[in-house]
């Protein structure tokens, strides 16, 4: 690792007004100290370094996008809870090229994208490719977003290639996305996860063919070009979320001429070593369990301690099977999967607290609830795993061998006892898929503009330290942090709300290490 100083990164142009937004204050970087020159720049350089100033907001012009009305459609993907009546949507099918390196032509493939709000800017949104497809994350986004935002913007959800409804990735076996979430948590190896990533690797290469390693990040940026003339907009505005913010970040590395205002909530941690990085996933989810145990106490917890419990639901479990209401079986593996994805999601804590109580009765069927979106699979509603394994692996050059995969098994078991074997699981998945060979120009994007850059002091998918490293390689990143737990900032901290709708709308540009309280 170098430790060469290099030049502070902050883009505050003199044209943009730095502020410190109400209910926020500016505080030290909680970067990793591996970062080596990580203080404030000197306000007196700011004119001598050449910087791309904010650009302003414009109306589409010429848009070639043909919307149809899908409300009710929508609201049946969205179910319950759904968004207010007020909100509208429209759905279009926009044409992209699917730039897959061994196949014979540039095929097409087509974007499913959700607009709502009645703003005439288009705000493009991007969510995690495990998470809810882009186009239902919008909606809800929409319905806790100040009123100003659906006043200056429409937003338009996208369906990330291969998810949702733009050509879902649908290749793996119903019983083998259960064996994928099978790491025990007290499991020595993972031998039995490497067997079902194996042969999803299999099934996937021969439903997929040569699209098979079509489906990355890259690409995804791509498809947000084309999205972007087809518009008719000159820049891109968007808003991205955990992964979803990848895909952003790369968008600013292949067309950086194009980035308008754009907004990153959480940023998956860049660093090369994938094991780190799932141990640091670990340590996130742990202390995300722990926030929600102070929160679960204080609302009067029916599950007492939080740890406890998570092991005393797991415990129950590899002693005796327990089946759904709807007969699928739930191991210990997939309760710490839907453990992990109720963490994630601050806005349902309340609703997993009473999860944990009814599991530890042996009635695991609210529980299960949280992982049926990757579990079940159907036209309408495609499982997220496929297309998060396709995306992931195909952004990852790291591959572990058993021996390797056996000790970071290890060591993350003995260090973090609930989460530790569910993140060194993800490590076994793309076990046989096949490495990316074409190389990708350096992260940075040093011709952007300002990109703002939100964290979660406790975030169990996109860890602050990792957003941090991501962030340390943008010459353009401003950041802010929120002292909060769970995952993505922006719908749960109204200063940070504030914050993104000063920098969207308004074009003020927050100082750079901005905090905000939980």
């Amino acid at each position: 690792m170098s430790t060469a100083r290099r030049t502070p990164r902050l883009i505050l142009t003199t044209t943009v007004v730095a502020a410190v937004l109400a209910g926020c204050t500016a505080g030290p970087s909680v970067r990793p100290a591996v970062i080596d020159n990580d203080g404030k720049p000197d306000p007196g350089g700011q004119t001598t370094a050449q910087q791309v100033p904010l650009p302003p907001l414009a109306e589409p012009r010429s848009p070639s996008i043909k919307w149809e009305d899908c409300d009710e459609a929508t609201r049946q993907r969205l179910g319950q809870p759904s968004v207010p009546d007020t909100l509208k949507f429209s759905c279009a099918r926009v044409p992209t090229t699917l730039d897959a390196p061994d196949l014979p032509g540039r095929g097409l493939s087509r974007l499913s994208v959700v607009k709502t709000g009645g703003g005439p800017i288009p705000l493009v949104v991007v969510n995690d490719v495990d998470g809810e497809p882009g186009s239902l994350y919008a909606a809800r986004l929409a319905a806790t977003l100040p009123p100003e935002f659906l006043q200056k913007f429409s937003l338009i959800g996208v369906d990330r290639r291969g998810t949702g409804a733009s050509a879902p990735v649908q290749c793996i076996p119903a019983e083998i996305r259960t064996d994928l979430l099978g790491g025990d948590p007290t499991a020595a190896d993972l031998e039995g996860v490497v067997d079902a990533a194996r042969k999803a690797g299999q099934q996937c290469a021969i439903e997929l063919d040569d699209s098979q390693v079509a489906m990355d990040s890259w690409r995804a940026a791509g498809d947000l070009e084309e999205l972007r003339e087809q518009l008719g907009m000159d820049k891109l505005h968007a808003l991205g979320r955990g992964d979803g913010s990848k895909v952003l970040a790369e968008y600013a590395v292949r067309f950086p001429a194009q980035v308008g205002r754009v907004m990153l909530d959480g940023l998956p941690d860049p660093a090369p070593d994938a094991a780190a990085v799932q141990e640091q996933v670990a340590a996130s989810a742990q202390a995300t369990l722990d926030a929600f145990g102070a929160d679960c106490i204080a609302r009067g917890c029916p599950i007492g301690d939080a740890r406890s419990a998570v092991s005393a639901v797991a415990d129950r479990l590899r002693s005796a099977s327990a089946t759904t209401t709807d007969g699928a079986e739930i191991t210990p593996g997939i309760a710490l999967y839907a453990i992990y994805s109720g963490l994630a999601q601050r806005s349902r804590w309340v609703e997993l607290a009473e999860a944990l109580k009814t599991a530890q009765t042996g009635d695991v069927t609210p529980l299960a609830a949280f992982a049926e979106p990757v579990l079940k699979d159907s036209r309408a509603r495609p499982s997220r795993l496929d297309g998060t394994l396709a995306t992931k692996c195909n952004d990852s050059a790291t591959r572990l061998s058993a021996e390797e995969l056996t000790r970071v098994t290890t060591t993350l078991r003995d260090k973090y006892p609930q989460f530790g074997v569910f993140a060194a699981q993800q490590l076994a998945w793309c076990s046989p898929w096949p490495v990316r060979r074409e190389p990708l120009p350096p992260a940075g994007a040093p011709g952007a503009p300002p990109m703002l850059v939100a964290g979660t002091a406790t975030d169990p998918v996109t860890p602050e330290q990792g957003t941090g490293r991501a962030a340390d390689q943008m010459p353009s990143a401003v950041t802010i942090t929120w002292q909060g737990a769970g995952h993505g900032a922006l719908s749960l901290s109204p200063c940070v709300a504030d914050a993104t709708r000063a920098f969207l709308i308004d074009g003020k540009v927050p100082v750079d290490g901005t905090l905000c309280p939980a």
